[in-house]
């Protein structure tokens, strides 16, 4: 090996370990280091704008906005903390989610996308929820995408279906 190739592998190792690498020569050391998080999007419909006392949401009975948007909140600080990157991306009813959603979406790139039982589960969302579909099938095809049935469930749905090595 040249002398300039084992200097720039020396001056990497030493890089390595400056930036908290342990053992900078260990090749496990370094594959660990440098595996990236799963990113996952979760998608649903923004709580404070569901009429909980709509028919529609029967099947969700004492649910409120704040229930949901804490269900929501709790589930993604899960998976952050079992070393997911998680991200929540919540839209209206139609008006602007297209937007809202393919923007998200063209952000990162996504592992797994979470499509919320609000948008799935209620017959007056199913054009919106094939909407978030196909957008999802356009911009994020690599993407696993997985359901939750409501907002307490999600980091369940995305282990099912995107787990971490």
């Amino acid at each position: 090996m040249s002398a300039l190739r084992l200097q720039s592998v020396a001056s990497l190792l030493a890089a390595l370990t400056l930036v908290g690498c342990k053992s900078a020569g260990s090749v496990s050391t370094l594959r660990n280091t440098m595996t990236p998080k799963k990113l996952v999007l979760s998608v649903g419909l923004q709580p404070q704008l569901i009429n909980f006392a709509d028919p529609a949401y029967a099947a969700y009975p004492g649910m409120t906005a704040e229930k949901v948007q804490g269900g929501l909140d709790k589930d993604i600080a899960t998976l952050n903390a079992l070393g997911y990157d998680a991200k929540l991306c919540l839209t209206d009813f139609g008006e602007t989610a297209e937007a809202v959603i393919r923007a998200a979406l063209q952000q990162e790139r996504y592992d797994c996308v979470v499509i919320g039982a609000g948008l799935r589960t209620i017959d007056k969302n199913f054009l919106l929820f094939e909407k978030v579909l196909n957008l999802v099938h356009e911009h994020a095809p690599q993407a696993r995408i997985c359901f939750n049935t409501g907002p307490f469930d999600t980091a369940q749905a995305v282990r099912r279906w995107c787990p971490l090595p």
